[in-house]
């Protein structure tokens, strides 16, 4: 049922069925999104600079998501050596290195009036830092190795080892004492953010999450056609 998440014949079929689909829900979604935000009240401290939330936060999950996509990936390429998995780090680390790279940007954007400063080397923005690197050091594995299998095999266990970043970076607010404020949607139940923001908030989540899908759909289908040629 999910052989397409392994297979690249399979892969390539559901993708091609689901591809325009998604682009036009996606331009929905993301146009709603969009309204929403426009609509949304403004904060009583912040103003009109809350309004970047809803650029910083969607780029914050997906950054964390891609690269937890990929710990799963290197996981299964390394214990069932499947090449599709290796086909889908090397189509999805750019992707999550340019979400990381809109959260620290908008980050620092929403910082500076908040704070005073556009950075400050606190443990959550320090630790998500150390993600967009780690982001460019697996770019640059892949493409420093000639021989694929060695390739593939290290920057696979680099991305493995990397991984110890992930709840550091999701609980530094909470082990240290940051100026970065605490998860506001920690629980969708009970959420510590007003409804008003909380619904553009996850809709830009879902339209961002859309985005990155398709981008990474196009992505590894160029990547099989690359390596079908070889």
């Amino acid at each position: 049922m999910f052989g397409f998440l392994i297979n690249p014949s399979k892969f390539n079929k559901f993708a091609d069925i689901i591809l325009k689909p998604l682009i036009l829900l996606c331009s929905v979604i993301l146009i709603a999104g969009l309204i929403l935000v426009y609509l949304s009240p403004l904060d009583y401290q912040q103003g009109l600079t809350v309004k970047i939330m809803y650029i910083h936060v969607p780029s914050a999950w997906l950054a964390l998501l891609t690269y937890s996509i990929m710990t799963i990936y290197s996981v299964i390429g390394i214990a069932f050596k499947m090449p599709f998995s290796f086909i889908v780090n090397k189509a999805v680390a750019p992707i999550g290195a340019v979400f990381t790279l809109i959260c620290l940007i908008s980050g620092s954007l929403w910082g500076k009036p908040i704070w005073g400063t556009w950075w400050v080397w606190d443990a959550r923005l320090t630790s998500v830092a150390i993600l967009l690197l780690i982001y460019l050091i697996i770019i640059f594995l892949d493409k420093t190795f000639e021989n694929k299998e060695v390739r593939e095999k290290t920057t696979a266990i680099f991305i493995l080892i990397g991984s110890v970043n992930l709840p550091i970076i999701k609980f530094s607010v909470d082990w240290w004492n940051t100026l970065h404020q605490p998860a506001s949607v920690s629980k969708l139940s009970s959420p510590s953010i007003d409804i008003s923001m909380l619904q553009p908030l996850l809709v830009m989540t879902i339209a961002f999450s859309l985005i990155g899908l398709i981008i990474a759909i196009l992505r590894i289908k160029a990547e099989i056609l690359i390596r079908k040629n070889r």
